[in-house]
């Protein structure tokens, strides 16, 4: 109980401009879903990882000292080999087994990045070029084709495991090498003359440049990442005069459009989420962080329109995003076939990183509400529960054909939602000098400062299989500062109380997030209740795929049915509008999960004769059992399907 009893201030509150994400190493899952999920990804990910790039070959294209093997990737009719980017998936690896090591030092780890790192260094060119396709197969050929073959993309991957690797261990090796390959890039590209007036077509440099000057504060490197992001677009296009200057045909482009890569037009002219679905997400998030370190509202407001347009028209129940497979992106809103969806887990990952950085630009719970849809199912579905297998596609309906793999011919996907994940603790918490929110509940103990005051919080809930949260605050003086909790816009109904005395929601909340003003003391706390109950979710009458059909969800977690628990394809039932829906833990499944249970209608068939009759099938009682999304095709082979037909 706290000493000090001031009541709890509820009026509306205006946010501050920016909040400043909680260092990850300072929150440490202490139980529960997140905790299991990040020993998980630590112990076997990780490691794991690592053996499947020794054993595919990625880690020999840093051989330099030595002549080219033959190619492990065959060069594809656009001239681009999947080898072309080895440098992105080992950048990635360092990055997310450098989030681990800043609070679980591991001596094995930080070697073999080290001997990572020793090979990059010995291959960067003089001039600080690194790029382990074009050192060691085609010197003469560096920066000659930004449109296709992911040049600049490999070095951003390779410089934000440079960033993370210099902050979990203040090793400056890597990224001096970065710094040195980033000057190169300063000299090389610009509007200066002289330089190359270009821009890479897969977007990632570009927040990678924020997050090294976050590191230097070296002007350059914001006003690097600030052009990439301004010439993107510009006409005459810099893709058609780079391909007359390869003695190519600018029509003869594979993909036909430069939206593909969103250089159609200037970024703040966009207004609908086009082309390749991971280089959408990439671009958006640098637009995001220039907002913020450019002061630049015209930014920000493209983001809030292009986020709309996802969200609204082009986002899968799940958090999946981009449905086709020809482009790896998006086709035409409303386009959300089930059984073919693309849905990349690098896309979810990203629309990830979006999302959580409009959040800290404007406290709105619309934005974390897409960030925790994603974390729970569109993302995390993209790893099983062991940990060792992946999905790159992650389909809403499968008629048994989907398998997870060990790895894949383009695995950018493993290290991405290891990345993610191993960084969970900064999308939970974030700050100013004068306001600590809440963004994400799960159990936790956290370490959070907020000026020159330390606040120990302490999360206990079992989130996200029910919506009860007890937060204790620790603090060693008492200090006033606002709590922003986020409500989630599934919730219908919250109750929040600070030592047992009830907030007025309504009058607390703003955008989403109830903003508590107090003077807080060592002790106080706050208790947050969510309603939980089964929701049934129906598709725009547009999404033809969902027409008729009915998708559950339950907080955060949106449910599937699949074979293996019913005994015959999910496709063949009919769940009744009025069908009643228990919820029940199961300690057994997958490490346990809340399920939900109820009884069902199965189309009749063994009196079927042909494939066509003029009467519809009789319907015979069917129990059914739905499973959260994010752990199907981690048992026996089968049927899946999240959109279930409705009687």
């Amino acid at each position: 109980m706290s000493s000090t009893p001031a009541s709890p201030r509820v009026q509306p509150l205006t946010p501050p401009r920016r909040f400043i994400p909680v260092d990850h190493a300072r929150v440490d899952f202490t139980g529960g879903f997140w905790e299991s999920w990040s020993n998980t990804v630590r112990d076997v990910t990780i490691p794991t990882q690592h053996m499947r790039l020794e054993e595919e070959g990625f880690l020999e294209v840093l051989d330099f000292d030595k002549p080219p093997s033959p190619l492990v990737r065959r060069i594809q009719p656009s001239g681009l080999s999947m080898q072309h980017f080895f440098d992105s998936d080992f950048g990635k690896w360092i990055e997310a087994a450098s989030y681990t090591l800043k609070a679980h030092p591991n001596a094995d780890i930080e070697k073999k990045i080290d001997a990572i790192v020793e090979k990059l260094e010995q291959g960067q060119m003089a001039d600080g070029y690194l790029n382990s396709w074009f050192v060691r197969r085609e010197p003469e050929k560096r920066w000659t084709n930004l449109r296709d073959l992911h040049e600049m993309y490999s070095m951003g991957h390779l410089l934000e495991g440079a960033v993370a690797y210099f902050e979990a261990t203040g090793k400056r090796r890597f990224l001096d090498v970065m710094i040195r390959a980033v000057d190169h890039i300063i000299d090389t590209f610009g509007p200066e003359p002289g330089k190359l007036r270009g821009y890479d077509a897969h977007e990632e440099i570009e927040l990678a440049l924020v997050k090294l000057y976050r590191v230097t504060r070296d002007p350059r490197h914001l006003a690097l990442a600030t052009y990439f992001v301004n010439e993107r677009g510009q006409m005459p296009s810099y893709y058609d005069e780079e391909a007359r200057h390869r003695g190519e045909n600018p029509e003869d482009y594979v993909y036909q459009t430069y939206a593909y890569s969103q250089a159609h037009m200037p970024v703040r002219e966009q207004t609908q989420v086009v082309g390749h679905a991971v280089r959408a997400m990439y671009l958006f998030s640098a637009m995001v962080d220039l907002a913020h370190e450019n002061d630049d509202p015209t930014l920000k407001a493209a983001c809030e329109r292009l986020f709309d347009n996802l969200t609204g028209r082009q986002l899968y129940v799940t958090g999946g995003l981009g449905p086709s497979a020809s482009n790896e992106g998006f086709t035409r809103e409303y386009d959300l076939p089930n059984e073919t969806a693309y849905a990349e887990t690098c896309a979810a990952v990203a629309l990830g990183f979006w999302s959580h950085r409009m959040a800290q630009l404007d406290l709105d719970a619309k934005y974390t509400d897409k960030l925790e849809t994603v974390l729970f199912n569109g993302a995390l579905s993209g790893i099983s529960r062991d940990g060792e297998h992946y999905f790159y596609e992650n389909v809403l309906e499968s008629h048994g054909q989907n398998r997870r793999w060990k790895w894949h011919y383009c695995p950018c996907c493993p290290t991405n939602i290891a990345r993610l994940i191993t960084s969970l603790g900064q999308y939970v918490y974030s700050a100013t000098d004068a306001d600590l929110a809440v963004h994400l509940y799960g159990a936790n103990t956290a370490e959070i400062a907020l000026g020159q005051t330390i606040v120990r919080l302490t999360q206990e809930t079992r989130y996200p299989w029910d919506g009860d949260i007890r937060l204790a605050l620790g603090l060693d003086t008492p200090s006033s500062f606002t709590l922003h909790l986020r409500i989630p816009g599934w919730c219908r109904a919250a109750r929040v109380t600070v030592n047992g005395e009830a907030v007025d929601v309504k009058v607390a909340v703003t955008k989403g997030y109830v903003a508590i003003r107090r003077a807080w003391a060592d002790g106080d706390e706050v208790r947050l209740s969510l309603d939980m109950p089964v929701d049934r979710l129906y598709a725009h009458p547009a999404v033809g795929e969902d027409a008729g059909r009915v998708a559950l969800k339950r907080g955060p977690v949106v449910y599937c049915v699949e074979e293996t628990d019913i005994g015959t394809e999910p496709q063949r039932l009919r769940l009744p509008a009025e069908a009643r829906l228990d919820v029940a833990y199961d300690p057994n499944l997958l490490g346990g999960a809340a399920v939900l249970t109820g009884e069902a209608l199965e189309a009749e068939t063994s009196d079927w004769n042909g494939l066509y009759r003029t009467a519809p099938p009789a319907l015979k009682p069917r129990a059914f059992k739905a499973i959260p999304y994010h752990l199907w095709a981690n048992r026996d082979p089968g049927a899946m399907l999240v959109w279930l037909n409705e009687k």
